[in-house]
């Protein structure tokens, strides 16, 4: 069976400063017609910084689930901007960190169900503090954590960010 679906038709419901949302009037793979609403989003990057045997962590409230969320520095790539150099300066503002080595851990897709986000993950080694400076408005604590803590913190749902989870899986991978 094939199970490809045609964009018969599509309209912007909302366009916003880090999203656009799309709704498609489409056709199924079995000849139906439905509608699928799509998230686009410009991308990011989530970086695993590894310093001695630890890893840094940023928490932040993220207004969305109205929660403070342990996670890896991360951050939305601009208009155009390659991830490589994204992920350089964002691990630079949220933690005050600069690498000297960076390993690509490849990509995710956040929720391919009604989103396109496309996370670039990286490992970055051989730190040298230079000071952070946080984007306006962003509010965050830095922490680090011992590898093998880590791996404990989310074995029982301390760590439950999704993009947190997979590139320390990817990296723990890289180092062992």
């Amino acid at each position: 069976m094939k199970l490809e679906e045609k964009t018969l038709s599509s309209q912007i419901v909302y366009d916003g400063k880090i999203m656009t949302v799309r709704r498609d009037e489409i056709e199924t793979a079995d000849g139906h017609h439905s509608f699928r609403e799509v998230v686009e989003h410009s991308g990011g990057v989530t970086i695993v910084a590894i310093k001695d045997d630890s890893i840094l962590f940023v928490k932040q409230f993220r207004y969305p689930i109205k929660q403070v969320m342990l996670e890896l520095p991360a951050g939305k790539l601009e208009k155009g901007e390659d991830p490589d150099e994204a992920c350089e300066r964002e691990l630079e503002e949220e933690t005050g960190y600069r690498a000297k080595h960076w390993t690509s851990l490849g990509y995710i897709y956040t929720s391919i169900g009604f989103c396109d986000e496309k996370l670039y993950l990286y490992l970055a080694q051989d730190l040298e503090f230079v000071g952070e400076h946080p984007d306006d408005g962003e509010i965050l604590e830095n922490y680090e954590y011992k590898i093998t803590e880590v791996e404990k913190m989310i074995a029982d749902g301390r760590i439950c960010d999704a993009k947190t989870i997979c590139a320390i899986h990817r990296a723990l991978r890289e180092i062992k």
